[in-house]
């Protein structure tokens, strides 16, 4: 009996040990095979994160790119209005100079008259309305008139005063200005 009993043991310990690692590589597998599904999310979220940042960078740099064609584009426009500016301020500058010139003007507002046959009226500032007057003394259709408003130059009104012709040193700088501006902006391309 006690071979009876010794096998029995034997066949409970080995049944036992048998089972024992039955279970033991039941976990061994299970804890392998959330070991792998882990890595596997680590590794997903990790090239997620990875593709994220890329196009992160990807935007920054789109966007750093145009933030500098921006700045260049509105560097060239105030250099454009900068020296626009100082084109005019020296347009207005030569023209008012020009204007100075009291028979220089008269001939120009008797050249300006000379086409007109409906009666009108020329102002201009004291010192040049005197000269005009004498200019014009032939055209009997044109009365002057004193304006101190005017800086230089001279205003044409016809039609009783609806239709006005300004020659002052502001409009024709500003009339120069306009056709040099297209030229100008072709030289800083």
């Amino acid at each position: 009996m006690s071979e009876d009993l010794q096998g029995l043991l034997e066949k409970i310990n080995r049944d036992g040990v048998e089972k024992a690692r039955a279970q033991a590589d039941a976990i061994l597998a299970e804890a392998k095979e959330k070991a792998a599904a882990i890595v596997k999310a680590a590794n997903e979220e990790a090239a997620k994160a990875k593709a994220d940042a890329q196009k992160a960078a990807a935007d920054y740099a789109s966007r750093a790119a145009d933030t500098v064609r921006q700045a260049a584009r509105d560097t060239v426009i105030s250099v454009k209005d900068a020296v626009s500016a100082l084109l005019e301020k020296i347009l207005a500058k030569d023209v008012e100079a020009a204007l100075a010139d009291p028979a220089a003007v008269a001939a120009l507002a008797a050249e300006t008259v000379k086409g007109f046959a409906a009666k009108g009226e020329i102002a201009a500032p004291a010192a040049l309305a005197k000269t005009l007057a004498a200019q014009l003394a032939a055209e009997k259709n044109f009365t002057v008139v004193t304006d101190e408003t005017l800086g230089a130059g001279f205003t044409v009104k016809l039609d009783g005063g609806r239709v006005e012709h300004a020659f002052t040193s502001e409009v024709i700088a500003s009339e120069l200005a306009k056709r040099l501006r297209p030229d100008l902006a072709e030289l800083l391309k």
